[in-house]
């Protein structure tokens, strides 16, 4: 008997792409035409080919940045993922605390990024703020708006601030999922904490670390308004990421060509990243 097939289903998905291509890709090959050509105003463009690319390319300040990001983003995971983890096991699994914890690691989650950098640069002024206020007065020379180490170390702990929660959540969700029988069979065992973590919790967990650690490096990765609602990029160029420079670059500037190539190179990297990211971990949980 031949099989049928009803293809009425794909008008369904239509709209949908109607969406996407007005919404994405029709704003990448703009992107992608400014790149490969220039302009003296009045709407008439020259043939550029790749000299935006290779001016890119070849230019230190962009290479600055994309190292400012690539530290960035190891510190935020080297210290969010494991922190995350921590406290999502130390919250509570049963009782009225589930529902407490779960709504004050949801808050942070809720305030959006430009007013998160406002509080935070109100919170480190050291003339009115709680943090620099507090720390000047203890004998530490703080000002995050004048020492380089200061901005990044602040910028670090707004981040680790605001972004925890979601590691903590997921983390959490992969750990009430566990059964119960595993850790029964462990007691029996005689199992240390140890010995569950890393060989019942954190295997069941790979799945949504995963998630985690995708999401929180191409959001770092990405970052943009709240070190530019806090420090602008500065002091001088020490906190200027890639996001902030290719702002500046095309609206500051006024560069069209060279900020859509820098954008492509951007997008690229992080797709890169991210696929090298994917592939190892699910590579290493396949082999587990």
């Amino acid at each position: 008997m031949e099989k049928t097939w009803n293809n009425k289903a794909w008008f369904m998905v239509v709209p949908v792409l109607v969406l996407v291509a007005f919404s994405a890709v029709i704003p990448l090959m703009t992107v992608v035409n400014y790149s490969v050509q220039d302009t003296f105003g009045n709407n008439q463009f020259f043939w550029a080919g790749t000299d935006w690319f290779a001016d890119i390319l070849s230019s230190d300040r962009f290479w600055n940045a994309l190292g400012r990001n690539l530290i960035f983003s190891m510190i935020i995971l080297a210290i969010q993922v494991p922190l995350g983890i921590f406290i999502a096991l130390n919250m509570p699994k049963t009782g009225l605390g589930v529902p407490v914890c779960l709504v004050l690691m949801a808050l942070p989650l809720l305030i959006p990024w430009n007013v998160v950098g406002t509080i935070w640069q109100v919170f480190g002024r050291v003339d009115i703020g709680l943090l620099g206020y507090s720390l000047n007065a203890l004998g530490f020379d703080y000002n995050y708006t004048q020492n380089p180490m200061h901005a990044w170390v602040t910028i670090i702990v707004m981040d680790v601030w605001h972004w925890t929660s979601l590691v903590v959540l997921l983390c959490y969700a992969g750990l009430v999922s566990i059964p119960d029988a595993y850790y029964q069979a462990a007691k029996i065992d005689g199992a240390s904490r140890w010995s569950v973590f890393r060989f019942i919790q954190l295997p069941k967990m790979k799945r949504v670390l995963l998630i985690a650690v995708l999401l929180r490096f191409m959001d770092s990765f990405m970052i943009y308004t709240e070190p530019f609602v806090l420090t602008g990029g500065g002091p001088g160029n020490s906190t200027t990421f890639l996001s902030i420079d290719l702002v500046k670059m095309a609206v500051g500037q006024f560069d069209l060509g060279p900020a859509a190539a820098m954008s492509i190179i951007y997008f690229l990297i992080i797709l890169a990243l991210s696929w090298v990211f994917y592939t190892v971990m699910t590579n290493s949980d396949a082999k587990g």
